[in-house]
This record gives C-alpha cells, structure tokens and sequence, in this order.
C-alpha cells in the first residue's frame, strides 16, 4: 500500500511541478524563435518576437591572412632549438612534407590528436630587427562574439601581443586589448586585469600582464581576451542575470558595438625569449606557434533572424520580419510601411519584433507582452552607467530629438514617432515607456487596484485537478498510517 501510494505521490508531484515550471520559458532569454501561431479575437494570427540564431563555434566560417605571407616556416626546411634547451634541437619545419609542415590551417583543425598540430611561424634569424606577425581573421559578416576569445601557444606565449578588432571588414582596427611581459615598457600603460574593470569602465582598453610570461610558466600556454567576465559586469559572476545585460545591450549603442566584430586581428609583436637577453647565438629558439584559436559568436541578424546559412564561402542570415539583407538591415520591397529597426531585446522574455510592414498600412503594430508582467523594466535594464550612453534634453529646444531607432530607442515594445516622442504600449508611460503604468497607480504594481495581475504563475485547470488529487490521496492514506508521532 504505501510502496503504491510513494509512486501515486511522485507521478503527482512530477506533474504539479511541470505544470508550474512551464510558465517559465525553457530557453529563457535565448530568443530562439522569430513568430508563432496564436488565436486572438481576429482568429488564427502570428505572434512575432524577436530572434537571433544560436551560438556556434566561427572558425569554421573565416578566411585566414598572415602579413608577411611569407612568414611560414619550412621554405626553406629550418630545424628548431627548444626555448628552455638551446641544445634540444630536433624539431623540423619542412613545407613540402605533409608530417613536417605547420600552415595556418593546423590553427583551426580538430584538437586532441597526438601529436598536436599547429602553425609555426619563420625563427627570429633576422635579430635584432622585431619578428612581427599579422594573423587576420575575416568573416566578411557582422559577428556578434559570446564567450572569450582563446588562442593557444605551443611556443612560449609571446612576450609582447595586440588584439584588434574591425567593424567595417578590415578597413580601419581598433585595439581590443594589449599583452605584455611589462605594459609600462611596451605600450605605456598601466597594467591591470579584466578584474578592475567596472560598470563604467568596461569599455576601457586594458594592457594585461597575465598572459605573457615567460617559459618558466610553459605550460600556461593560452592567451585570452575576456568576453564573459565583461558581461558578468551586468549578468552577475555566473551570468544568471542575463536579462539584465540585454537591457543595457539594447538600449547602448557603443556597448553593443563593442562585443560586435568583422575582423579580428593578432598582432605578434615579440616572441618568447625567455631570459632579459636574447641569446644570438641560437635564433633558432625564438619563433611563434599556435595549436588552437577559439572564437565563439553568432551572425548579427538584427534580432530579425534565428538561423545564418554558410553558402559560397559565405555567411548570411536567413532573415524573417519581412526583412532582407545579409544583416536583415533593410525592409523587403513592398513592406516599407514605417522604417526598419532593429528588434528589441525588451520586454524579456520575448522582446519586441519591430517587423516590417506592407506599404498600405498604417504605422502602428501590436507589441509583444512579457509573459513576466510589469514589473521586468526595473529588472532587466537598469540605466547603464557608461559615459557613451546618449542623455535627452527636451527642455531646451522645442525641436529636441526624444528617440530614434539607434542610440534613444523606445523600450518595451514603443514606437518612435517623427522623433519627438514614444507611442507607449498600454502598460507602460514615461518618455521612452520605460516606466510600468502601474507603478503611478493605487496600489502599485501588482495591488489591487493596479489594473495590472500580481507576479505569481497564473492558475491553470490541470495544476488545480493535480492539487484536488493530491489531497484526495493524502486523506485516503492517512486513516492507514500508524500514529508514530
């Protein structure tokens, strides 16, 4: 009997709790689908959201350049001395045997094989003049990078390294981060870690010192530039927050450009020597290689795409939102009925589609509503702190501009009109509908008399059959059990 009644109670609670989990979305925040079929008072319609396609390993989809080109070892064959043993000298680059050559494809191959596979560049055998080395990585798309940055060296890491990055498919860099053995000596910087960086400073470009030293650390061999500990800065240190850094990486223009990219480019400025002099007797000890590159990101898509297609050496998004163009970046012919934006990540869970409309209808479209209630815009974005973010001043001109589709952007699902004001959704006010209505109402939001329903799970038949059942079995059983408290 009570064996019957345990598997009677677990099958119970195994349902009560699938009832009231599925209110919450399993890939909450993903943004994995861009519409689905709802029924409304006009019947059978689609329900639009904002979406973006999941994130994948990229390497699989660039174009690799090294500047010189010819800085590959193996033409001529070389032979190479170990950094810690100037007499260990039984490693040899030849270009025209496959088992001895090192071409930049072995910096993306599969890793695990023994022994490993890497690129090599030429031995530092024009000393005293610098070894430098370009590594450029071209998607000819707009990336949008979720997880570090990771570049494994074989050789000693080097001892001076920039990381730059492009957003106009190589035409002008940026620096993404500086390595040094000595920041103040190489680039005249202070050298600080990810670690001092805050809220206000994360776009801040940094000259780090943990990753440069010397070969008595050889087998710390990777070098990193830190995407998830910038975006703990608003996520939280194990990223549980992410609503939170979706709002600021929808309403902050320069923070979203900042993680975004077309190009990125290593550049090696001094290898691994290993002592404060360079032994030139024995060049052959001092060379770059790299076993492994990892660069994790997806295709900018605009929030108007859920999946990118890699087709004729090139990467585009599968664009829906009656939106077009390798970003999605333009209306479809015939649907510019209001001008194109981007999605919006807000309200979360869904965002807001900003779908592009046909030419004969009017402006206004219904807004997605979060399934989380009112109160996610105190939640999910927070005013970002960073001194890039856009400030409005009404008072001082009757012809100010209140919002755009770029740097002032209407949130939670409200429309820019002319550039003057927001039409908000009905449960939200203020100048950009930042501001749940409720909160001006008695009550607050959430009371009685807030027009608005409280931030519990709605009630559902089946979780009220489920609970009626449970408590029906737990009589029945009762009368049974001994009285041994």
């Amino acid at each position: 009997m009570r064996f019957h009644f345990a598997l009677t109670l677990q099958a119970l609670w195994t349902g009560v709790c699938q009832a009231a989990m599925q209110h919450y979305p399993a890939a909450w925040g993903h943004y994995d689908v861009c519409k689905s079929q709802i029924f409304s008072d006009e019947g059978l319609t689609w329900d639009y959201m904002a979406c973006q396609p999941e994130a994948a390993d990229m390497t699989q989809y660039l174009k690799v350049t090294l500047d010189p080109p010819n800085i590959t070892c193996g033409d001529p064959p070389e032979t190479y001395c170990a950094l810690e043993n100037p007499y260990m000298c039984n490693n040899e680059c030849d270009a025209t045997t496959e088992e001895l050559a090192h071409p930049p494809e072995l910096m993306f191959d599969i890793e695990g094989r023994n022994p490993t596979t890497f690129w090599q560049s030429t031995s530092w055998k024009k000393y005293p003049k610098a070894l430098l080395v370009n590594i450029t990585l071209s998607w000819n798309k707009t990336i949008e990078l979720t997880d570090d940055i990771v570049l494994t060296f074989e050789s000693g890491r080097p001892e001076q390294m920039v990381l730059e990055k492009s957003l106009d498919y190589g035409r002008t860099w940026q620096p993404y981060q500086f390595y040094a053995t000595d920041c103040l000596d190489a680039f005249t910087m202070e050298p600080k870690t990810v670690q001092d960086l805050t809220q206000h400073t994360l776009l801040d470009i940094i000259c780090t010192e943990d990753y440069s030293r010397g070969y008595v650390w050889k087998y710390d061999k990777t070098v990193r530039f830190e995407i998830k500990d910038r975006f703990a800065l608003f996520a939280g240190p194990r990223l549980h927050n992410m609503a939170s850094l979706y709002g600021q990486l929808d309403t902050t223009k320069n923070l979203r450009d900042f993680f975004t990219i077309t190009d990125l480019r290593i550049r090696l400025l001094r290898p691994a020597t290993g002592a404060t002099m360079v032994d030139e007797n024995n060049l052959s000890r001092y060379f770059y290689a790299i076993s492994d590159i990892k660069v994790q990101g997806r295709c900018k898509c605009n929030l108007h795409a859920n999946s990118c297609v890699y087709d004729k050496e090139k990467l585009s998004c599968e664009c829906e939102h009656n939106t077009t163009g390798p970003d999605c970046g333009r209306c479809k012919k015939n649907y510019q009925g209001r001008a194109w934006s981007a999605g919006s990540y807000l309200p979360i869970p869904k965002g807001t589609a900003n779908i592009c409309i046909p030419n004969n209808i009017g402006p206004v479209i219904r807004p997605n509503v979060s399934s989380l209630g009112v109160a996610n815009r105190k939640e999910v974005a927070p005013q970002v702190a960073l001194s890039t973010a856009p400030s409005v001043h009404v008072a001082n001109s009757k012809r100010a501009r209140v919002c755009d589709n770029e740097l002032l952007r209407c949130q939670n699902g409200g429309v820019c009109v002319n550039n003057v004001r927001c039409s908000c959704p009905s449960d939200y006010s203020g100048l950009l509908c930042e501001k749940p209505r409720c909160e001006s109402e008695l009550g607050g939001c959430g009371g009685p008399n807030s027009g608005q329903a409280p931030l519990t799970p709605p009630s559902s038949p089946r979780l009220l059959l489920l609970l009626l059942l449970l408590g029906s079995v737990l009589r029945r059983e009762a009368s049974c059990w001994p009285a041994v408290l």
